[in-house]
């Protein structure tokens, strides 16, 4: 097995009195998909935004192939290889794809001139290599699909360097056709080999289908952690439920009728 490219150790972010993270030990390996699961107020939002340099930790520490980093800035943790997708993906749907692929980072030539020739071409080429094939780059992003938007927010975070891939809930908004479109999109970049991907989901199916790896938050703790193969299907269920067992949860119901 490879040595991680990012490792976090025993990360705790307090708000005031309020413990969001409560000591988080993570591991994410290139090549890999590893999931990060669990319920509304587990810590996934949180933790990702310290993953991306949005927050900053109270205390423990991040590394990054085994060297300690301290993100101060999203900048600081993207020129660390770590590209974030949000759910809202950051895209200007009356702008083409290519000016959505190069935002703020467009190829100049002299005197300023755009080298749109060349956009077009990198934005469609990169497209291509995970499952797009535009005809014409320079159609809005509005007349996508949200498959095909997610795509080009994860084309673009490859081109810019990115060797972790945090994806946040990319098939949540979604219908079936094109979720499916997005997980074959994450196995063909996990195919490279040379990317890790961190899938926060709260759908059971999709990271059984894709993830190699499995990470289960509860109350800003991890409650559960293993890979596909020392996992069983049973107690990925119970640890997407917090934890609690099934019959737990049945008694519950069954005293409140």
């Amino acid at each position: 097995m490879t040595e991680p490219y990012m490792r976090v150790e025993n990360l705790v972010k307090q708000f005031g009195p309020f413990t969001a993270l409560g000591g988080v030990d993570l591991e994410v390996y290139p090549g890999e998909v590893h999931a990060l699961l669990g319920d509304n107020g587990a810590g996934k939002s949180t933790l990702i935004k310290n993953l991306a340099g949005v927050h900053q930790p109270s205390s423990g520490q991040i590394y990054i192939e085994g060297k300690p980093v301290n993100f101060r800035s999203p900048r600081d943790a993207s020129n660390a290889g770590i590209g974030t997708v949000y759910q809202d993906l950051a895209l200007n749907p009356l702008m083409s794809v290519t000016r959505n692929f190069f935002m703020g980072r467009e190829l100049k030539g002299m005197f300023g001139t755009l080298r749109m020739d060349e956009m077009n071409q990198i934005a469609h080429d990169e497209m291509l290599t995970i499952g797009i094939d535009f005809s014409d780059p320079t159609q809005a992003v509005g007349t996508m699909s949200g498959g095909q938007r997610q795509t080009l927010a994860i084309a673009r975070a490859i081109y810019f360097g990115a060797k972790v891939l945090i994806l946040d809930e990319p098939t949540s908004a979604l219908g079936q056709r094109q979720q499916m479109g997005v997980l074959k999109t994450m196995m063909r970049v996990r195919s490279r080999g040379d990317i890790a991907i961190i899938f926060i989901t709260h759908n059971e199916i999709h990271s059984k289908l894709v993830a190699d790896r499995f990470t289960f938050l509860s109350l800003g703790k991890v409650i559960g952690q293993g890979t596909r193969e020392t996992l069983e299907g049973g107690e990925i269920r119970r640890l997407m439920a917090g934890g609690a067992e099934l019959g737990d949860l049945a008694k519950e119901l069954a005293d409140i009728g």
